[in-house]
């Protein structure tokens, strides 16, 4: 069974879209994300607000971590959009578009102020921040450090890459950067990092490439624009049988060194050190929370 712990996957679903919302819950996304922003026209940005706040707060999807992404910070609809949001009372908030410190800052203190007002525990709802500029990129750990709230930042590429006047391709070399900036950023402030979506739904060889690019660089999830994505990611954000394995005998070999009181320890003829053992707890670490059950894990 899945955990709330688990970010392998975020998928949106639209307000304007009540079939869309109702399906998008037995799916096998980690993340579900109520979208108030862009698939939302403005004509029904009203009925939508409505909408996700009912489903959220009397109709929540068990089993998932539930994120709603508000409007752009300088919008017309933002107040309203934060009020229905934190009553609501989601696992998340996701904030588009921050460029500046000061913005979240400002987003924290209002999501604070209204569960005050509510009665509600104050600090409980987490923030994301969406980087979708140059800007953005550049104050990417001022972001991140903000406030306590905020515990991931997601790249958005599309915006990203007008921004910087580049062209979106399938290789991604013009945001490889921009994904390490971010990820940086996300490892200095202890919060967690969120690639960019796959935009060819109809290219699942291109989104494996994608993944493993994703996993490999140390991204903690992906987001996904619909739902067939969403397996191919989690298998990506999932550790293999074989890597299960070696994690266990990399931990079971520190353990026999540290009995014998051994200074260095091999597994296989190579030298076991201490980003080893961390990859090795990472690894099972992220097995368990995906309700892998592990035989003699030392933890």
């Amino acid at each position: 069974m899945q955990t709330a712990k688990l970010k392998r996957t975020s998928l949106y679903a639209s307000g304007a879209n009540p079939i869309n919302m109702i399906q998008a819950a037995f799916y096998n996304e980690d993340c579900l994300v109520y979208d108030m922003e862009d698939s939302v026209p403005n004509a029904e940005k009203d009925t939508a607000r409505l909408l996700i706040y009912n489903t959220v707060r009397y109709h929540r999807p068990a089993n998932k971590y539930v994120i709603i992404r508000v409007n752009g910070i300088y919008s017309e609809y933002i107040d309203e959009d934060l009020e229905a949001a934190v009553r609501a009372r989601p696992d998340a908030i996701r904030i588009p578009k921050v460029e500046y410190r000061e913005e979240a800052v400002r987003i924290c203190q209002r999501i604070t102020e209204i569960e005050t007002e509510a009665g509600m525990e104050v600090g409980k709802i987490e923030v994301w921040c969406n980087i979708e500029s140059y800007l953005g990129l550049i104050n990417a750990y001022e972001i991140a450090t903000a406030d306590p709230r905020i515990v991931a930042l997601a790249l958005g590429a599309e915006d990203f890459t007008a921004s910087m006047k580049a062209h979106r391709t399938k290789a991604g070399m013009e945001i490889f950067y921009a994904r390490n900036m971010l990820l940086t950023a996300c490892r200095h402030a202890g919060i967690e990092a969120i690639d960019a979506v796959f935009s060819d739904i109809n290219d699942p060889e291109g989104l494996k490439e994608d993944t493993a690019l994703t996993r490999n660089l140390g991204f903690d999830g992906k987001t996904c624009v619909h739902p067939r994505q969403i397996d191919i990611v989690n298998s990506f954000f999932t550790p293999s049988e074989k890597e299960i394995k070696y994690a266990l005998r990399v931990l079971e070999a520190v353990e026999e060194g540290k009995r014998q009181k051994k200074g260095a320890v091999t597994l296989d003829g190579s030298m076991i050190d201490k980003p080893m053992e961390l990859r090795a707890r990472t690894t099972l670490a992220q097995a368990e929370a995906a309700g892998i059950a592990i035989g003699g894990m030392r933890k």
